[in-house]
């Protein structure tokens, strides 16, 4: 039976949903927010994760309990087009990323992907996770299981960051709409000014030689978290107020 509009897939109303999910803000708030950084570089500690650590130290500094998640260390496979999951929401492949697409990317409060740019895009490492996330997009648009409020998205932030050895304008580009695929699936809030980038690796001689970069990422770290738990206090209180 199709269900109505205005309920869920577990038969709650849009009203009581958004009520359960007010509740689970005023309880995220008592506790420290959830950084996730997940790096797709094959290369352990060149550039791109460089950026990445340097982003999730200013997390901890601000108070995040952070994460990262190395894709290359990990023993996974790519989506195999089946389109099982279309029918049972659910990947027939029992890997590594399991238990990352179901427990801690949805879990984390911000998530924060990491690659290099190769051939004009994102590794092979992160494309094959992100592509693996179809369940996710499956349970939304085929099965109807899951639902993101606006507040989800204002609540739940996703980053970019990303390292490059050309300088041309445009040398990001063909990435961002990938990133933006990922994130829309998980109901982060992902905006232009969330991107981490730094071209020119060639010129600056690796990420330790570009003169703001890590600063830069570190401070955007920080940020992140400090922002969140500004966010995180207005929704407790407005919930606290509509729940008088």
């Amino acid at each position: 039976m199709k269900k109505r509009d205005d309920t869920t897939a577990t038969g709650e109303s849009r009203e009581e949903r958004e009520m359960r999910e007010g509740l689970s803000m005023a309880h995220k708030a008592n506790r420290p927010v959830r950084v996730l950084g997940i790096s797709g570089s094959p290369h352990r500690r060149g550039n791109t994760e460089q950026l990445l650590d340097r982003f999730l130290e200013g997390a901890a500094d601000a108070g995040g309990d952070i994460e990262k998640i190395v894709l290359s260390t990990l023993d996974y496979h790519s989506c195999r087009g089946c389109n099982a999951c279309h029918k049972t929401g659910v990947c027939i492949m029992d890997d590594d990323l399991i238990p990352i697409l179901t427990k801690k990317v949805p879990e984390a409060d911000i998530v924060a992907l990491a690659s290099p740019i190769y051939s004009m895009s994102i590794t092979s490492e992160m494309k094959a996770f992100i592509d693996r996330a179809h369940t996710i997009w499956a349970q939304k648009f085929k099965l109807n299981l899951v639902h993101y409020g606006k507040e989800h998205f204002t609540t739940h932030p996703g980053y970019f960051l990303a390292t490059a050895g050309m300088e041309r304008p445009d040398i990001f580009d063909y990435a961002y709409p990938v990133i933006t695929a990922f994130f829309n699936g998980f109901g982060c809030g992902y905006t232009p000014d969330h991107n981490i980038t730094a071209p020119g690796m060639d010129r600056w001689g690796g990420i330790q030689g570009h003169p703001t970069a890590l600063t830069f990422a570190y401070m955007a770290g920080k940020e992140a978290v400090k922002q969140l738990e500004k966010v995180q206090t207005e929704t407790r209180a407005e919930t606290e107020e509509l729940n008088k």
